[in-house]
């Protein structure tokens, strides 16, 4: 029999009561399937719920074969090794008793002698070529996403459940990556944001906060699909408004029918020139007709509002995010940023960065490439000069602004108003208002707590508070700006960024971002730069 996980008539809700799934119905075949859906629509939650990790409030859960999950934090206890995240540290130490001669011959028994050569072809597999017994503590987060994923291979799952896979990793990582599941036979759900990864998937499950969604085909059908999808609630909307305002229309008619209506009962009374039980008569057929077209009219109403309602919920979850970016004004032949014979890092005498120049000139956009160690970190910080060179010379000619994976600039404890004066303390409360709603963020919308936003609504917010002064910064530093952003996030950004008429200076690894950014100079730090080097 096929291996399948299914959920059946499945509810979860939030910590706080909020119901986030229910009777949710699903089911996964032996097929590499990705899950979208905005931040905070429970996709990580799926994931656990289908491992068996959480527990569903109401409905089931039913898995046939085994199932094994990577979550996006791959670090276990402090003192973990690799050999603890296969589950292999009793039988490597075994292995290692048997082979030093302080092995009991009942214990030899039990010896999988294979087991060392199995784990080191797992590692090998994810790019990774260390010794079990090598601390977690002491690799990289992309080296222990990789350790994570080899164990998870080494565990042969019928079903392997991967949460953000590539999250932190480099180049070399997300192609060993798109390896695995390229090769991969069984059955695999992948979380992502990643839309390399995320072509090579038979189907996708979209959660929404209408429900679970199934498309056949990888993203770019998904896209496709969705994209007709919009045109047609776009369409459902303009018919659902236009009913609503011929309902409407109607009432208005009916009410002004039945207020001449009764003018002309009460003049006729007034006359006193028909008989009383004639206009008593009239007056009973007037309000009975009355009551019953009142009725009808309520009801056609009250259905054009659902409708218009229905509509609109439809276009909230398939419009993706809108965002609206000032110039810069910045001249074309402007210095913004000038390294020469830059050197620095965090460990004296041996700087990662060595004798780098560059100039970038007007809204040049220079992308910063490289695997994860060559410095790539370090010379934003440089740059930005929350660290100091050895030696050289850096010039940042123009204001600037960062944005981070983790959107650093925002106080989670401040108001967005606040956040946005903190960084841009020209500007009054109105022109923080103003500019906060430039980014979907309207009235009380901007006294809200950092900390309670979505992650959504924190690159909004980021990049509202980033560049919605006017003139906004002349410069934008990206570092990792998508790593924890949904797939509406990262259009948005894109979006927002084709609009920006500033200079760019970016680290990133998601490939399809990289392309969107159409950079004009790449500085690629694994390879050897000459000292001249001008972007």
């Amino acid at each position: 029999m096929p291996a399948f996980v299914s959920l059946s008539a499945l509810s979860w809700s939030k910590p706080d009561g909020t119901p986030l799934f229910t009777d949710l119905d699903l089911s996964f075949g032996p097929e590499r399937t990705g899950v979208i859906g905005r931040n905070g629509t429970g996709k990580t939650t799926l994931l656990r719920l289908l491992s068996g990790e959480l527990r569903p409030a109401s409905g089931q859960v039913q898995a046939s074969g085994s199932v094994a999950m990577m979550r996006q934090d791959a670090m276990g206890h402090p003192r973990d090794t690799i050999a603890d995240l296969f589950g292999a540290s009793a039988q490597l130490d075994l292995i290692d008793r048997a082979e030093a001669g302080r092995a009991a011959p009942d214990e030899l028994v039990h010896a999988d002698w294979t087991l060392p050569a199995r784990i080191e072809a797992a590692l090998l597999r994810c790019g990774l070529s260390v010794p079990p017994a090598t601390p977690l503590a002491s690799l990289s987060g992309g080296q222990r996403s990789r350790a994570a994923l080899a164990a998870l291979i080494h565990a042969e799952p019928d079903f392997l459940l991967l949460d953000e896979p590539t999250n932190n990793l480099d180049r070399a990582g997300r192609d060993h990556v798109l390896d695995l599941v390229r090769g991969w036979r069984r059955g695999m759900i992948v979380v992502s944001h990643d839309r390399e990864l995320l072509e090579e998937m038979d189907a996708i499950v979209e959660l929404t906060s209408l429900g679970a969604t199934r498309y056949g085909g990888n993203y770019s059908v998904f896209r496709s699909r969705k994209d007709s999808e919009l045109n047609a609630a776009q369409q459902d909307l303009a018919h659902a408004e236009k009913a609503r305002a011929e309902a409407q229309r109607r009432a208005r008619q009916a009410a002004e029918r039945k207020a001449r209506k009764d003018g002309a009962g009460h003049r006729a009374r007034a006359r006193g020139d028909q008989p009383k039980i004639l206009l008593d008569a009239a007056k009973g057929r007037s309000e009975a007709s009355g009551g019953a077209g009142t009725r009808l009219r309520e009801a056609r109403q009250e259905a054009a509002e659902e409708a218009l309602s229905t509509a609109r919920a439809r276009i909230e979850v398939l419009n993706p995010l809108d965002m609206d970016i000032p110039s810069t004004g910045l001249p074309s032949g402007k210095l913004v940023l000038r390294l020469e014979n830059v050197s620095g890092g965090y460990d004296t005498g041996h700087p990662v960065i060595r004798d780098l120049s560059l100039a970038l000139t007007g809204p040049e956009r220079i992308v910063i490439s490289g695997p994860n160690g060559s410095g790539k970190s370090t010379l934003l910080r440089l740059i930005t000069g929350e660290l100091a060179p050895e030696k050289g010379r850096i010039d940042l000619a123009v204001p600037f602004a960062v944005l981070d994976q983790h959107l650093g600039l925002l106080d989670p404890d401040r108001t967005l108003r606040e956040n946005f004066q903190v960084l841009n303390p020209r500007e009054n409360a109105h022109m923080a208002h103003a500019a906060l709603a430039r980014f979907g963020f309207r009235a009380a919308d901007a006294l809200r707590l950092a900390s309670t936003l979505s992650g959504g609504e924190r690159l909004r917010a980021g990049l509202a508070c980033a560049l919605g002064a006017t003139p906004p910064p002349m410069l934008l530093i990206l570092d990792e700006p998508t790593n924890h952003l949904d797939l509406d996030g990262i259009a948005a950004l894109e979006a927002a960024l084709e609009s920006y008429d500033g200079a760019i200076l970016a680290v990133s690894h998601d490939a399809g971002f990289l392309a969107s950014l159409s950079a004009d100079h790449v500085l690629d730090l694994a390879e050897a730069a000459p000292p001249g080097f001008r972007a």
